[in-house]
């Protein structure tokens, strides 16, 4: 079976699709993104491509694929005693390349974007629903669609917002996975014990864990991290979050010893003269690449028997618990993490009172 990423269809082919005025539009919205939001380029990239998708849908009538990457023209039938559809005249068609705003036709003045209405929004979400699309996905695209329209109607793209009526289905937000604490050091043994042969991979593979680990940092922002973000006389490393919002995070001595001898006696080894400042660096000497650190963390949990399989965002959520259960309170810890809100770091208060429940289920004779 395919995998979901090779399923995706080509965004960039559909954006290249869209009339000119319209991809005009799409990327005014990418730079709005980029300069005045402040998004990361992966964010950035994930809403234009929902928009791109929505304007596809809205411009061609295309259904999203169910599987193949395929995109199907729905059937239109004419009634019998319907007439032709109109065709242009071609002092019409003149006027339309000169005014590509006159040539929206049903969907308004841009053919996709001044057309928008409520009724557009719920049908591109129900073809995405049919097309498989999960709830947690389908609300996510509602919220790309909304920060659109919105944008849109602000920049007089639209001339009212239809997004603040878009309802996005409830999505039940599950459990993270986490490691128990005592998993936890046996990761960063085993961890250690791969480095003891002093191979510039394996020591950039304990600091990575170790570091993931002792900050709770994403795995994009660790791989972000350049040499002097690190302050070891206070042990903290600064970190540019989403939003380019910094923050400082405190790392323990066992992080700073993993990350010292990477940079002293591994980093050597991979750097090239072309290589970026970057703290932790790849095989070849660029900077370290998400998917290669997420690699390494799978790798290392696999060999503590009895972890659930998770990598660098796991690392996170445990991190996070376990400052919980040893006392922290709930606002130093969203500090810590760089939620933008108090009711993202609330998740983890119910990750600990879940176990806590288990641990009493297991050991209270009154239970």
């Amino acid at each position: 079976m395919p995998s979901p990423r090779r399923r995706r269809p080509d965004l960039l082919r559909l954006r290249a699709a869209l009339p000119g005025h319209v991809r005009a539009v799409v990327d005014e919205y990418e730079r709005y993104l980029s300069l005045e939001r402040g998004l990361s380029p992966h964010t950035a990239r994930a809403y234009v491509g929902d928009v791109v998708s929505l304007l596809d849908h809205v411009v061609h009538g295309r259904i999203p694929p169910r599987g193949d990457g395929a995109y199907e023209q729905p059937a239109r039938r004419r009634a019998p005693h319907q007439p032709k559809p109109h065709q242009p005249t071609s002092d019409q068609c003149v006027d339309e390349a000169q005014n590509p705003r006159a040539a929206g036709g049903q969907h308004g003045l841009d053919g996709g974007v001044a057309g928008l209405d409520l009724a557009t929004l719920r049908s591109w979400l129900a073809a995405q629903r049919a097309a498989g699309a999960s709830r947690a996905t389908l609300a996510r695209r509602a919220a790309a669609a909304r920060t659109f329209t919105a944008w849109a109607a602000h920049s007089g793209h639209l001339p009212a917002d239809p997004g603040l009526r878009l309802a996005a289905p409830a999505v039940r937000r599950g459990l993270p996975p986490v490691l128990r604490a005592e998993q936890a050091d046996e990761l960063m043994r085993a961890a250690e014990a791969g480095a003891e042969q002093a191979n510039p991979v394996a020591l950039r593979d304990q600091a990575v864990v170790e570091l993931l680990y002792a900050t709770g940092v994403r795995v994009a922002e660790l791989c972000g991290l350049d040499i002097d973000d690190i302050d070891y006389s206070n042990r903290v490393v600064r970190v540019s979050g989403k939003g380019g919002r910094e923050r400082a995070v405190p790392f323990g001595v066992p992080a700073e010893r993993a990350v010292r001898r990477w940079l002293s006696e591994g980093r050597s080894a991979l750097v090239k003269p072309a290589s970026p400042a970057a703290l932790f660096l790849g095989a070849r000497g660029g900077r370290l690449d998400p998917r290669t650190a997420r690699r390494v963390v799978h790798q290392a949990v696999a060999a503590v028997p009895g972890a659930a399989d998770i990598g660098p965002h796991g690392l996170r959520h445990s991190a996070a618990t376990h400052l919980l259960e040893g006392g922290a309170d709930l606002r130093s810890v969203q500090e810590l993490l760089g939620h933008a809100t108090l009711a993202t770091t609330q998740l983890y208060t119910h990750v600990t009172v879940e176990r806590l429940k288990a641990i009493h289920d297991r050991t209270h004779p009154r239970a």
